[in-house]
């Protein structure tokens, strides 16, 4: 019976975590779709063929706008690189695919309050500068060059249908005229409906870890784990912890945020807190996958410099957030809310479930079906 009652315990909080950032997930694989249905693969494509500030700037804000799915950023970006895109300019548009995307700031927001939002989005520019440097002062073209003549083996991966798919609008005009079309419609519930099923895997474990998380492991493990009493310390271990917990917990894209509410009331940095987000693009199948993608070499160097970068990145929102007085002072992360009541958080739930149920229900009118037997990947993926 305890077995039994531990288990309900655990599904109970799960379950009240996601039904408080319900409203916020929908919202934010909309406005993603709408963004994505707006930019062209092609266009993406064409702008990333060097490393200079400019190209890499753009290759930001082109990533702003894409999937927040590690595992399609990963393989997007390996399609970009066969397509002739610099490769330091495709790892920054992938680390901006996951790392600044208006979902994953929605529910961090949501989850663990603003100033974590705040700190994605400067941490993010920082881990963004930081990698070109360590990639112009240590990246080796025979290094390049190996994983270039690896990627074109043709091996697929995790969500590689997903990432060589344009589902853009083709037609021209305004961008009002464009979305309110027919075809506008249509590019938007068949991008919405395909990004959940890119995350769903990770959210739901994400989830489901964290509710076990808070269920079942008491605050004084996670006290001694993160040297609460040791402030000074603490700062220091976090972002060095923050990532390898990341690597080894499996989950990545959004599913990393309730977890991360987890570990913040546990009692680690804030700047942990943000290195552990970022490195959802080391996770452990990931790098299976860069390994198939680009060699062991390559996969061993961005890891390497990945995990640098995390790191320094959750050092600096921890110095620049604490100088300026934003750091939260209370740990209050929604985590156990296991009641539903009458609030905005319902009102807002219904909403947009009803209009999420629009863009299924479109998709499966527009031949959706099909195009999600696709998304698993393919001996060769179609072209971007």
């Amino acid at each position: 019976m305890r077995f039994v009652h531990a288990i309900g315990h655990a599904l109970t909080v799960a379950g009240a975590m996601t039904w408080q950032i319900l409203w916020s997930l929908i919202l934010g694989f909309a406005l993603s779709a709408i963004v994505q249905a707006l930019v062209r693969k092609s266009t993406v494509e064409r702008m990333l063929g060097n490393d200079s500030p400019k190209t890499l700037a753009v290759a930001t804000g082109l990533g702003i706008g894409s999937s927040s799915c590690s595992y399609a950023a990963v393989a997007l970006a390996r399609g970009l690189f066969r397509k002739g895109a610099n490769f330091t300019a495709v790892m920054v548009f992938e680390i901006a695919s996951t790392n600044l995307v208006i979902e994953l700031g929605i529910i961090m927001a949501l989850l663990l309050g603003w100033q974590f939002t705040a700190a994605e989005f400067v941490g993010g520019p920082i881990m963004i500068v930081l990698i070109a440097v360590l990639f112009r002062l240590f990246l080796r073209q025979h290094l390049v060059d190996a994983a270039k003549r690896q990627s074109e083996r043709g091996l697929a991966g995790s969500m590689e249908g997903h990432a060589a798919m344009d589902m853009s609008v083709k037609a021209e005009g305004s961008l009002v005229s464009r979305l309110s079309s027919s075809e506008g419609f249509t590019s938007v519930s068949h991008i919405f409906v395909m990004e959940w099923a890119a995350v769903l895997r990770d959210i739901v474990l994400g989830l489901l870890i964290a509710g076990a998380l808070a269920a079942w492991v008491p605050d004084s493990f996670w006290q001694h784990l993160f040297f609460t009493g040791h402030p000074l310390l603490a700062k220091i271990w976090g972002p060095l912890l923050g990532p390898i917990i990341s690597i080894v917990s499996f989950v990545c894209s959004i599913g990393n945020v309730p977890l991360a509410a987890v570990l913040w009331n546990g009692g680690i940095s804030f700047g942990g807190v943000i290195s552990f987000i970022f490195a959802d693009l080391i996770i452990l199948p990931i790098l299976v996958i860069y390994k198939k993608y680009y060699g062991t070499n390559m996969m061993l160097f961005i890891l390497a410099t990945f995990y640098v970068t995390m790191v320094l990145a959750g050092y600096a929102v921890e110095l620049i957030f604490g100088a300026t007085g934003l750091v939260p002072t209370t740990r209050n992360a929604t985590v156990l809310n296991p009641t539903i009541s009458w609030n905005y958080t319902t009102y807002l739930n219904i909403v947009f479930i009803v209009a999420g149920l629009v863009l299924v229900w479109r998709f499966f009118r527009t031949e959706g079906a099909m195009m999600l037997k696709m998304m698993g990947g393919s001996p060769e993926p179609a072209p971007i």
